[in-house]
């Protein structure tokens, strides 16, 4: 099957389109891009960069993907963004490629839901099926973890991370890192309890459910300091393996756990 590209698309020499690659209507697509088989990149966007986009998504229009981020240390490198497959991206989203000062790489990973007007800034990482709502933005070198879900509007601060199985609500300003399982309001974002009913609904049982509330009194309702905390977290993930998300989160966090 021949590429379906719309006339007033310009495609630059260099760029790698797979066979059924389709591109709307006045779309630019840049030399250093590549798009994997299936992908659809809709009118009136601008894919440019060292950009790879996997097999399977669906851009939608007005688009700018792989531009160059908006770091005054940027100097002209030769870095890349980095997307998985079967992403969803609504209207307006702004994807940066990365710096030489982090990774160099912008990586969005897989089965992604991503709404209108996202900005994603240089060297963030987005896990696997996450869900971002309506113009929520991330600032630079941010972290996402698998399964999270961004309330529309929710602004989070560069360098920090937001662990796997969180939610943050409409309006949600992130100053500090979110631990995973975390349901988070507010400006600044506080812990307000577990993500209980989106763990039931990728299928975690009572039980499980239940250890992880169990961790997150620990975490947050105990008085422990937070050492003496992350030692009764690692002695409960023996138990619950699930709950090493939340250990290894802790070991590695950034910008300082909200609590």
């Amino acid at each position: 099957m021949s590429i379906r590209i719309h006339p007033t698309a310009i495609i630059e020499p260099g760029a790698e389109l797979a066979d059924d690659v389709e591109v709307g209507a006045y779309t630019l697509v840049g030399s250093g891009v590549k798009v994997g088989a299936g992908s659809i990149i809709g009118p009136h966007c601008v894919v440019r960069g060292l950009t790879e986009i996997g097999a399977g998504n669906r851009i939608f229009q007005f688009c700018s993907i792989g531009e160059v981020p908006q770091d005054k240390k940027y100097a002209g490198e030769p870095t890349r963004l980095v997307i998985g497959d079967r992403n969803t991206i609504r209207e307006f989203c702004t994807f940066n490629c990365g710096t030489v000062q982090d990774g160099g790489v912008t990586r969005i990973g897989s089965d992604n839901w991503i709404m209108a007007y996202v900005h994603v800034a240089h060297d963030c990482a987005v896990g696997d099926q996450v869900i971002i709502a309506n113009s929520s933005q991330l600032a630079g070198h941010v972290s996402i973890g698998d399964h999270a879900i961004l309330g529309g509007f929710t602004g989070v601060h560069q360098f920090c991370s937001i662990g796997a199985h969180c939610i943050t609500s409409v309006g949600s300003v992130v100053l500090q890192d979110i631990a995973p399982f975390v349901m988070a309001a507010g400006n600044p974002a506080a812990p307000k309890g577990i993500n209980g009913e989106g763990l039931r609904r990728r299928g975690y049982d009572a039980a499980t459910v239940q250890a992880v509330k169990h961790a997150y009194r620990t975490l947050y309702r105990s008085g422990l300091p937070l050492a003496a905390a992350r030692a009764e977290l690692e002695r409960q993930a023996a138990e619950v393996p699930l709950l090493e998300l939340l250990t290894g989160f802790i070991a590695t966090q950034r910008r300082g756990l909200a609590r």
